[in-house]
């Protein structure tokens, strides 16, 4: 054996044994020597009954150990392993006794940043969180020496090995995927040494400066793309607006023109036979004065016996209920006679929405 290995070996023995000196041991050492102190004035009786009285309270102290409700202590005796001890207080052999403490409530490791290439070969740094505890106390200490490490470790190669199975777009955006392909591959290993990884969380995920200011003109650029359609879009829409309004004041002015060229023509239409009416009404009036001032001239003869013609007769059966009494005088006047009577509905037909025209422009 060389001399370095042997000083190796001293110090490690001697860690493990200050490992082992307790506050209390120092404090009963302390009160045995101030005893032995006092006992060497009184006589030698005295020395030997604090000595015995020490060496028992370090006995009985020694012989007690309390494991905490959150921990599992596995323990050996001159070596060899005899089980573990539950919560509460437990009575072993002292002095040739060691434990190992384990607490099984759930720990975080951290896996420090990696850095690793994707599958298209771009650099990535990445870090993450795994949670575990210890479910089987006994395999953890006679199975591995610092599980705590050795799952850092093979989180940090199950890390680059995910990284380097996954493109950069799936490393950035599927989280999920790789933390369920990391919590298996440390499940597979984790098992045989008593310790249950219950979650993995990547933290980061960084690509390259390069990578990440091509990124960003990638994402300018799609941007400045949608903005250029949307500009695109909306010119389009305004001028379909403008051809749509334009469509639709002309069809309204085609249409006022009709509806007045309509009315133009009904109205020209009445006049002419209001006047065509009117006419006939003052011919008529004037044969039915002619024919009166013929009657009162053959009247004022000898003559008994009168021809009529037809046509006087047609006009005093229309007009006779405007003639006044033999008696009373002047017969028939002009204000007495509906010369004209006309009924301007059967001469002119206008449209119920003359007035409010509704177009429907598709």
């Amino acid at each position: 054996m060389s001399e370095d290995d042997a000083i190796r070996r001293f110090f490690r023995a001697l860690g493990r044994t200050s490992a082992r000196v307790r506050r209390w041991h120092l404090g009963v050492g302390i009160l045995a020597l101030a005893a032995l102190l006092v006992a060497a004035s009184v006589g030698t009786g005295a020395v030997l009954l604090v000595l015995v009285l020490s060496a028992l309270l370090v006995v009985a102290v020694e012989s007690v150990v309390i494991v905490q409700a959150y921990e599992r202590r596995p323990y050996t005796v001159l070596g060899a392993y005899k089980g573990i001890l539950g919560p509460g207080i437990n009575f072993v052999v002292p002095f040739v006794t060691e434990t190992a403490v384990f607490d099984t409530r759930t720990q975080t490791v951290e896996v420090p940043t990696q850095e690793a290439i994707t599958r298209d070969n771009s650099p990535v740094r990445a870090s993450a969180v795994v949670y575990l505890s210890v479910v089987d106390a006994e395999k953890a200490f006679l199975e591995i020496d610092g599980y705590r490490d050795a799952v850092a470790y093979l989180a940090q190669t199950s890390l680059r090995a995910t990284i380097g199975d996954m493109a950069l777009d799936e490393t950035l955006s599927d989280r999920t995927a790789m933390n369920k392909r990391i919590h298996e591959q440390l499940d597979a290993t984790v098992a045989a040494w008593g310790v249950a990884v219950e979650a993995v969380e990547v933290k980061r995920v960084m690509p390259s400066d390069g990578v990440v200011s091509a990124m960003e003109r990638q994402a300018a650029a799609e941007r400045y793309r949608r903005a250029a359609i949307l500009d695109a879009q909306g010119v389009r829409g305004a001028a379909i607006e403008r051809a749509l309004g334009e469509r639709r004041a002309a069809v309204l002015r085609a249409e006022g023109k009709k509806r007045a060229s309509v009315l133009e023509a009904q109205g020209d239409a009445a006049a002419t036979v209001l006047r065509a009416r009117a006419a006939e009404a003052m011919g008529e009036r004037a044969l039915i004065e002619r024919g009166f001032r013929a009657l009162e001239r053959v009247g004022a003869g000898a003559a008994t016996t009168y021809v009529v013609p037809q046509e006087l007769t047609s006009l005093v059966g229309r007009y006779g209920h405007r003639l006044g009494d033999a008696s009373g005088g002047s017969g028939l006047t002009s204000n007495s006679v509906d010369l004209v009577k006309l009924d301007l509905e059967d001469v002119i037909e206008t449209p119920a929405d003359a007035d409010g025209v509704e177009i429907d422009v598709e």
